[in-house]
């Protein structure tokens, strides 16, 4: 199965692309689930209960968006700022070192990399998104990394991929994006760049 998606990956990657741009969480490491439990544990200590469907409607989001919009719907008003940092705590000590690939994606990079430009864009901080890639054993593959903060909005709007794009000198149609969540391919579109959702790649 995973051979056979690898396959239908890179035939739907074929074109005259000079970057691929690789989401992280839920494209490239197997790990929304743990991201939704440890969003959960975190409001709950805030004593907020929160709709795990919400976590998967965000995707793609910087955490402290992802809790301004929960203050919003939940009428809480939880510091964005302390939430991020307890829930990446709970994370690292749950969930860093279980992290497993989407085998398949993971793969595609690695056969891409030195063909194309290799950028990974995530709404994830930083440090957790460095220890995914090198968990995953592709760190060094990675020539460009944007993470939350590093443009002054993120997805679902185009600054993070086209900060990805310019670092890479590349332009934006010449960039295929890899995403798993709306929000990232809303931001792709946005950024003029073509796309693929690899939770549809069957």
């Amino acid at each position: 199965m995973e051979l056979s998606r690898f396959l239908k990956l890179r035939q739907l990657s074929e074109g005259d692309y000079q970057a691929f741009l690789y989401d992280c969480d839920g494209t490239l490491a197997d790990n929304m689930p743990a991201h939704t439990a440890t969003y959960i544990a975190t409001a709950n200590e805030y004593g907020v209960s929160i709709d795990p469907a919400m976590i998967n409607e965000l995707a793609g989001w910087p955490i402290a968006d992802v809790v301004t919009e929960m203050n919003i719907r939940y009428q809480s008003n939880i510091d964005p700022i302390a939430f991020r940092a307890r829930k990446a705590e709970l994370y690292a000590a749950e969930y860093m070192e279980k992290i497993v690939p989407i085998d398949f994606v993971l793969q595609h990079l690695k056969a891409s990399a030195g063909k194309v430009r290799i950028g990974v864009v995530s709404g994830g901080d930083r440090e957790a998104i460095e220890k995914t890639l090198k968990v995953l054993g592709v760190d060094d593959l990675v020539e460009v990394l944007i993470c939350a903060g590093d443009t002054l909005k993120g997805k679902p709007f185009p600054d993070p991929f086209l900060k990805a794009a310019a670092l890479l000198h590349v332009e934006p149609g010449r960039c295929l994006v890899f995403e798993d969540g709306l929000p990232g391919v809303e931001a792709a579109k946005s950024a003029g760049m073509a796309w693929l959702r690899i939770d549809q790649i069957v």
